[in-house]
Protein backbone atom coordinates (compact mmCIF):
# COMPACT_ATOMS: atom_id res chain seq x y z
CA UNK A 1 0.00 0.00 0.00
CA UNK A 2 1.72 3.60 -1.02
CA UNK A 3 2.63 5.20 2.06
CA UNK A 4 -0.22 8.19 1.01
CA UNK A 5 -2.84 5.22 1.51
CA UNK A 6 -1.56 4.85 5.11
CA UNK A 7 -1.25 8.01 5.94
CA UNK A 8 -5.12 8.44 5.04
CA UNK A 9 -6.30 5.34 6.41
CA UNK A 10 -4.43 6.59 9.77
CA UNK A 11 -6.48 9.93 9.57
CA UNK A 12 -9.81 8.53 8.47
CA UNK A 13 -9.68 6.15 11.51
CA UNK A 14 -8.49 8.81 14.00
CA UNK A 15 -11.27 10.94 12.39
CA UNK A 16 -14.19 8.04 13.49
CA UNK A 17 -11.80 7.27 17.16
CA UNK A 18 -12.36 11.35 17.94
CA UNK A 19 -15.92 11.49 16.78
CA UNK A 20 -16.77 8.65 18.93
CA UNK A 21 -14.70 10.17 22.12
CA UNK A 22 -16.93 13.16 21.59
CA UNK A 23 -20.20 11.33 21.39
CA UNK A 24 -18.98 9.27 24.84
CA UNK A 25 -18.64 12.53 26.71
CA UNK A 26 -22.30 12.95 26.91
CA UNK A 27 -23.51 9.33 26.27
CA UNK A 28 -23.54 6.07 27.59
CA UNK A 29 -21.48 3.19 25.70
CA UNK A 30 -25.31 1.55 24.85
CA UNK A 31 -26.64 5.16 23.28
CA UNK A 32 -23.36 5.64 20.98
CA UNK A 33 -24.33 3.71 17.63
CA UNK A 34 -21.92 3.64 14.30
CA UNK A 35 -24.64 5.65 13.11
CA UNK A 36 -24.23 8.23 15.65
CA UNK A 37 -20.49 8.30 14.72
CA UNK A 38 -21.10 9.10 11.29
CA UNK A 39 -23.42 11.74 11.58
CA UNK A 40 -20.25 13.64 13.63
CA UNK A 41 -17.86 12.70 10.69
CA UNK A 42 -17.39 12.69 6.93
CA UNK A 43 -18.10 9.40 6.22
CA UNK A 44 -21.37 7.46 5.74
CA UNK A 45 -22.36 4.92 8.12
CA UNK A 46 -21.26 2.10 5.75
CA UNK A 47 -18.36 3.55 4.98
CA UNK A 48 -16.47 3.16 8.53
CA UNK A 49 -16.93 -0.24 7.98
CA UNK A 50 -14.27 -0.06 6.28
CA UNK A 51 -12.15 0.91 9.15
CA UNK A 52 -13.94 -1.32 11.81
CA UNK A 53 -16.38 -3.69 11.83
CA UNK A 54 -17.23 -3.39 14.86
CA UNK A 55 -18.54 0.07 17.47
CA UNK A 56 -16.11 -2.22 20.19
CA UNK A 57 -13.51 -1.52 18.10
CA UNK A 58 -13.87 1.96 17.69
CA UNK A 59 -14.82 2.22 21.42
CA UNK A 60 -11.07 -0.19 21.76
CA UNK A 61 -8.81 1.85 19.50
CA UNK A 62 -10.50 5.13 21.76
CA UNK A 63 -8.80 2.94 24.82
CA UNK A 64 -5.69 2.10 22.74
CA UNK A 65 -5.32 5.90 22.30
CA UNK A 66 -5.87 7.21 25.95
CA UNK A 67 -3.59 4.12 27.34
CA UNK A 68 -0.47 5.97 24.73
CA UNK A 69 -1.79 9.57 25.54
CA UNK A 70 -1.34 7.98 29.38
CA UNK A 71 2.30 6.57 28.57
CA UNK A 72 3.58 9.63 27.72
CA UNK A 73 2.49 11.29 30.72
CA UNK A 74 4.36 8.79 32.44
CA UNK A 75 7.56 9.42 30.85
CA UNK A 76 7.45 12.79 31.29
CA UNK A 77 7.02 12.24 34.82
CA UNK A 78 9.26 9.59 34.94
CA UNK A 79 12.08 12.13 33.14
CA UNK A 80 11.43 14.35 36.05
CA UNK A 81 11.73 12.77 39.12
CA UNK A 82 13.89 13.31 41.66
CA UNK A 83 14.86 10.18 43.34
CA UNK A 84 13.05 9.74 46.44
CA UNK A 85 10.71 12.70 45.50
CA UNK A 86 6.76 12.52 45.44
CA UNK A 87 5.70 9.48 42.84
CA UNK A 88 2.60 9.19 44.81
CA UNK A 89 1.49 12.70 43.80
CA UNK A 90 3.01 12.81 40.55
CA UNK A 91 1.20 8.75 39.28
CA UNK A 92 -2.24 10.55 40.60
CA UNK A 93 -1.64 13.57 38.59
CA UNK A 94 -1.11 11.13 35.15
CA UNK A 95 -4.41 9.88 35.47
CA UNK A 96 -6.54 13.65 36.41
CA UNK A 97 -7.28 13.99 32.63
CA UNK A 98 -7.48 10.32 31.58
CA UNK A 99 -11.55 9.92 32.51
CA UNK A 100 -12.42 8.69 29.57
CA UNK A 101 -9.55 6.15 30.23
CA UNK A 102 -10.86 5.18 33.20
CA UNK A 103 -14.36 5.08 32.48
CA UNK A 104 -13.87 2.47 29.51
CA UNK A 105 -11.63 0.28 31.81
CA UNK A 106 -14.42 -0.24 34.61
CA UNK A 107 -17.40 -0.09 32.56
CA UNK A 108 -17.31 -1.82 28.72
CA UNK A 109 -13.73 -3.62 28.70
CA UNK A 110 -15.29 -6.92 28.74
CA UNK A 111 -18.13 -5.59 25.61
CA UNK A 112 -14.98 -4.15 23.54
CA UNK A 113 -12.63 -7.10 23.78
CA UNK A 114 -15.10 -9.48 23.25
CA UNK A 115 -16.72 -7.85 20.00
CA UNK A 116 -12.78 -7.15 18.11
CA UNK A 117 -10.70 -8.87 15.84
CA UNK A 118 -8.17 -10.50 17.56
CA UNK A 119 -5.39 -8.70 15.70
CA UNK A 120 -7.05 -5.40 16.72
CA UNK A 121 -7.30 -6.43 20.62
CA UNK A 122 -3.41 -7.52 20.50
CA UNK A 123 -1.96 -4.21 19.32
CA UNK A 124 -4.69 -2.50 22.50
CA UNK A 125 -2.75 -5.09 24.67
CA UNK A 126 0.64 -3.90 23.81
CA UNK A 127 -0.17 -0.38 24.70
CA UNK A 128 -1.32 -1.83 27.70
CA UNK A 129 1.28 -3.64 28.28
CA UNK A 130 3.73 0.29 27.38
CA UNK A 131 1.89 1.66 29.81
CA UNK A 132 2.13 -0.94 32.99
CA UNK A 133 6.00 -1.07 31.83
CA UNK A 134 5.63 2.83 32.12
CA UNK A 135 3.97 3.39 35.77
CA UNK A 136 7.05 0.60 36.61
CA UNK A 137 9.72 3.02 35.03
CA UNK A 138 8.50 6.17 36.48
CA UNK A 139 7.94 4.00 40.19
CA UNK A 140 11.56 3.11 40.07
CA UNK A 141 12.69 6.47 38.49
CA UNK A 142 11.50 8.25 41.49
CA UNK A 143 11.55 5.39 43.99
CA UNK A 144 14.77 3.00 42.95
CA UNK A 145 14.81 1.65 46.37
CA UNK A 146 11.82 -0.32 45.80
CA UNK A 147 13.61 -2.60 43.15
CA UNK A 148 12.35 -4.82 40.06
CA UNK A 149 10.38 -6.94 42.90
CA UNK A 150 8.87 -3.86 44.43
CA UNK A 151 7.70 -2.72 41.20
CA UNK A 152 6.43 -5.86 40.32
CA UNK A 153 4.31 -5.96 43.36
CA UNK A 154 2.69 -2.61 43.13
CA UNK A 155 1.92 -3.55 39.05
CA UNK A 156 -0.07 -6.66 40.55
CA UNK A 157 -2.27 -4.80 42.65
CA UNK A 158 -2.11 -1.10 40.97
CA UNK A 159 -4.09 -2.26 37.98
CA UNK A 160 -7.35 -4.34 39.68
CA UNK A 161 -7.20 -1.03 42.21
CA UNK A 162 -7.68 1.26 38.60
CA UNK A 163 -10.19 -0.86 37.19
CA UNK A 164 -12.46 0.52 40.25
CA UNK A 165 -11.23 4.15 40.64
CA UNK A 166 -14.30 5.37 37.95
CA UNK A 167 -17.19 4.00 39.48
CA UNK A 168 -15.63 5.37 42.86
CA UNK A 169 -15.17 8.49 42.15
CA UNK A 170 -18.08 9.26 39.64
CA UNK A 171 -21.53 8.93 40.17
CA UNK A 172 -24.63 9.77 38.39
CA UNK A 173 -27.69 11.95 40.29
CA UNK A 174 -29.63 8.62 39.97
CA UNK A 175 -26.93 6.84 41.47
CA UNK A 176 -26.34 9.70 44.25
CA UNK A 177 -30.40 10.06 44.90
CA UNK A 178 -30.39 6.27 45.67
CA UNK A 179 -27.42 6.79 47.87
CA UNK A 180 -29.42 9.13 49.66
CA UNK A 181 -32.42 7.18 49.75
CA UNK A 182 -30.63 4.29 50.89
CA UNK A 183 -28.99 6.36 53.97
CA UNK A 184 -25.09 5.86 52.21
CA UNK A 185 -22.92 8.87 52.22
CA UNK A 186 -21.18 9.18 48.16
CA UNK A 187 -17.29 8.67 48.56
CA UNK A 188 -16.05 12.53 48.44
CA UNK A 189 -12.62 11.57 46.72
CA UNK A 190 -11.46 12.68 43.53
CA UNK A 191 -9.57 10.47 41.29
CA UNK A 192 -5.91 12.30 42.38
CA UNK A 193 -6.34 11.70 46.23
CA UNK A 194 -7.40 8.24 45.89
CA UNK A 195 -4.66 7.59 43.96
CA UNK A 196 -2.05 9.28 45.87
CA UNK A 197 -3.61 7.97 48.95
CA UNK A 198 -3.67 4.11 47.45
CA UNK A 199 0.16 4.45 46.26
CA UNK A 200 1.66 6.39 49.38
CA UNK A 201 -0.14 3.25 51.25
CA UNK A 202 1.58 0.54 49.42
CA UNK A 203 4.46 1.75 49.03
CA UNK A 204 4.53 2.29 53.18
CA UNK A 205 3.70 -1.11 53.55
CA UNK A 206 6.53 -2.57 51.38
CA UNK A 207 9.35 -3.94 53.61
CA UNK A 208 12.59 -2.99 51.86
Amino acid sequence: MPRGSEELTRARREEIVSACAALYETMSFGEVTIAAIAAETTFTRTSIYNYFRTKEEIFLALLQREHEAWTADLESARAGAVPGGGFAAALAGTLVPRGCMLRLMSMNIYDMEMNSRIENLAEFKRSYAAARGAVAGCLLAFRPDVGGRGADEFLRVFFPFLFGVYPYTSHTEKQLRAMELAGIEPPRETVFELTRGFADSFLSSLEI
